[in-house]
């Protein structure tokens, strides 16, 4: 490798870019969002390896205080990727050459990245340092990239937003700038590049690459006083960008005789086919294992002569009624997904009524009447007066019953939204009883059955794919010489 020294030590995430000789077409970054889209298929899978791999790394270090050299080549691998593809992009549409498909140091592309590999890592540091010391950085980031960030404003009935944070929106400005002018601004250049560069340290940070902080500070430009570029140093001075300038001849520059080749990389397709599947296995059995592990609560521990119940909700109010939540029942998962529904009241004082009601019906017939209505967890009193007609004298129920309890309604369920309603038989105020509701799954004991067992063989073929990948990988460097 050709390392170019510094005057002082930079920070060891070295982010470069060099600007192409012609400017970038005046038109092709209106599509670039089009040509970008298998990049961004294949970095939603790299990014899903790298988020294992980081838990890999975290648990590696906190044995040893080291990190697998193997899967830090990846994970660098993937943040070079991702540079490339923003800077050829819409992170800051810096060349019009498409991005190579590789993890590897590419020399003729105009972009690179690389990260100083550390000898040791502290292990109290990694528990903190991806979410709580680098809190300050992320919320400096929302601005940067705009995650979560909405900008709206309504004109003439329309409502015109922007989503996405200032790199986008200097973006959108180059944009213009190319289309109107064929020049790309030389002061949005240097921004854009020392804005990226603030975004692809804090991540190598979070992702545990290094405990050396990420600076608050904004380095633009796109050449890094220390960088670390394979095959060839960078040029005496960068081509102009924006208006033409006049042409200087070039300073001449130490060139080595003899450019060592690019070393050949660990990871080859297989391998990185490998982690990936590997990965997404791992998640998608971490996902049926979450998943699972509450439809065995049901099924053990919630479910009551086949249903599963919900636990009771103790009513004691002084109005007239209390009004469950609207149960919204809708699809076609109503057909195979859901049995019997079951409501189950008991009174604590004297004879209660238990209906069931459109949500539209119901609010009808309560209209001005003195309730409190359960929306979750939390209860709502609603002030009002007594209903005009006892319960049972209301022609709106789908289905009803009244006694002294325990009363018992069984439906089978329709599309719609509806509400059950508790009071007193006679209408009067003052409600006091127990309720709780309960369905039939039909697919529950099926889902139990496969579910968690399907997501246990999932992790474990998963973690196998990892792992011979990454033996692979690192057995691989240990060959050519790489420590």
């Amino acid at each position: 490798m050709a390392t170019v020294a510094a005057s002082h030590l930079s920070y060891p995430v070295h982010v470069d870019a060099r600007p192409a000789p012609d400017q970038p077409s005046r038109w092709l970054w209106l599509v670039k969002w089009v040509l970008v889209v298998p990049h961004v298929v294949v970095l939603a899978l790299l990014w899903a390896a790298f988020v294992v791999l980081s838990v890999v790394a975290l648990v590696s270090i906190l044995a040893t205080g080291r990190y697998p050299r193997a899967i830090f080549d990846f994970n660098v691998g993937v943040l070079r990727w991702s540079w490339r593809v923003a800077y050829y992009s819409y992170g800051a549409l810096g060349t019009d050459r498409y991005p190579p498909f590789t993890l590897a140091e590419d020399p003729g592309y105009p972009a690179h990245l690389d990260v100083d590999y550390p000898d040791h890592l502290s292990r109290g540091l990694v528990l903190v340092k991806w979410w709580l010391l680098v809190l300050p950085h992320y919320l400096v980031l929302v601005f940067f990239v705009g995650v979560g960030a909405e900008a709206a404003r309504r004109v003439d009935g329309l409502q015109w937003v922007w989503e996405g944070g200032l790199i986008a929106l200097l973006t959108l400005i180059v944009g213009v700038a190319l289309l109107v002018t064929g020049m790309y601004p030389r002061g949005l250049y240097d921004l854009l590049l020392g804005l990226n560069r603030w975004v692809l340290r804090v991540a190598a940070y979070a992702g545990l690459m290094t405990d050396a902080y990420p600076p608050f500070r904004l380095d633009q430009g796109g050449a890094e006083e220390l960088t670390v570029v394979t095959g060839a140093p960078p040029p005496a001075a960068p081509p102009a960008l924006g208006p033409a300038a006049p042409t200087q001849p070039a300073a001449a520059s130490p060139v080595p005789s003899a450019a060592p080749a690019p070393p050949t990389s660990s990871w080859t397709a297989g391998r990185v086919l490998g982690v990936v599947a590997g990965a997404v296995a791992v998640l998608l059995g971490l996902t049926g294992i979450v998943a699972g592990i509450p439809l065995v609560m049901w099924q053990s521990s919630l479910r009551d002569d086949g249903y599963v119940t919900t636990p009771t909700w103790e009513i004691d109010t002084a109005g007239y009624a209390a009004v469950t939540h609207e149960l919204v029942l809708e699809g076609a998962w109503l057909d195979q997904g859901l049995g019997d529904v079951r409501l189950r009241a008991v009174g604590d004082d004297g004879d209660i009524f238990l209906g069931v009601a459109t949500a539209r019906d119901a609010a009808a017939y309560l209209g001005g009447v003195a309730r409190t209505v359960r929306s979750d967890t939390v209860l709502d009193d609603v002030p009002g007066d007594a209903p005009a007609v006892p319960p049972a004298d209301a022609d709106i129920w789908v289905a009803s019953t009244s006694g002294t309890g325990p009363l018992e309604l069984v439906l089978d369920p329709e599309p719609g939204r509806f509400v059950a309603v508790v009071m007193a038989a006679d209408g009067e105020a003052g409600v006091h009883a127990a309720l709780d509701a309960g369905v039939r799954l039909p697919w529950l004991g099926t889902a139990v059955a496969v579910i968690l067992p399907v997501g246990v063989v999932l992790l474990g073929l998963g973690v196998v794919a990892i792992v011979l990948a990454v033996r692979a990988a690192s057995r691989a460097r240990r060959e050519v010489g790489q420590p």
